[in-house]
Order: C-alpha cells, then structure tokens, then sequence
C-alpha cells in the first residue's frame, strides 16, 4: 500500500504541469481519511478564477492517469475544486503572489505573539514571509508556519 504522502508526491508531479498547460494552477492536494471513506481532493486555481467546466476537465485527466497508474490501491473519492476566498499559501510564489492582502497564519510554536497571526501579507524578504501584524512587522520563516491561508478577517 502506498502512504498518503507518496500518493500525494506522485500526484503533484504529474498534476503539477498538467494543471499548468490547461492554464491553471495546483493549490494543493490533501488524501485523507474522513467519516465515509478516504477522499481525493485537489484544489485548481486560475487567474479569474475556475469553473466548474475546469473541474470537470481536470477530475477527467487525473481518473484517467489514477486508472492507468493504479497508485491508490483502496477505495476513494476524487474531489476537485476551487481554493475558494481563504485558499492555502502554500508555495513561495503564493507569498509573493497574494503580497497586499489580509492572511492568517498558523505557527508551530508560540513565537511570542500567539500561535495565530492575522495580518497583511507584505511579501518576500530572502526566505522569510513578512507580515504586517497590529502595525508591526513580523518576519517569519517557512518552517515556523503549520498552515497559512488568505482571510476575511
């Protein structure tokens, strides 16, 4: 049996490209056992936005590449979507990309502020994300943050 993680690396290296020639982007792949069963699911991205024509297309591609590869060797639900509004910042580019709007991030540990931070997304400075969290700038770097995401808040 394949591990989550490897059935997920498998998947970004060939989605990864796929999405780009159609136009689009890989946000992230999650493959996960929830209440009925283990779910598939990839979330797209595009400039503007995806529709569900786009979902329709890329869940074609990637049942077709799962039926030839046989990677997941136990029953699943394949999931394609939208990041929607809060999508995950997950890749550098994504940090850079989205500089100038509200995020909340997830640290690891307490870094002296709490494990939560809601602020501005300044960007990239060398390896570290800046934020701007209460009118005070706060660099962080990538293995400090569980999860990082756009916000409403």
């Amino acid at each position: 049996m394949h591990t989550a993680n490897a059935v997920i690396a498998t998947l970004e290296a060939y989605a990864g490209p796929l999405l780009t020639d159609l136009g689009m982007e890989l946000v992230e792949i999650q493959f996960r056992r929830e209440g009925r069963g283990w779910v598939l699911r990839f979330f797209i991205d595009r400039e503007g936005g995806v529709t569900v024509d786009d979902c329709a297309a890329v869940s074609r591609e990637i049942s077709a590449y799962l039926e030839v590869e046989d990677c997941i060797d136990h029953a699943y639900v394949l999931e394609v979507s939208s990041p929607g509004l809060e999508r995950p910042l997950v890749r550098p580019q994504d940090f850079v990309r989205f500089a100038g709007r509200r995020v909340r991030v997830k640290l690891r540990q307490d870094a002296g502020q709490g494990k939560v931070l809601v602020g501005t997304l300044l960007g990239l400075e060398g390896e570290g994300i800046v934020l701007l969290v209460e009118e005070t700038k706060v660099v962080l770097q990538k293995e400090q943050i569980a999860r990082a995401r756009l916000t409403l808040d």
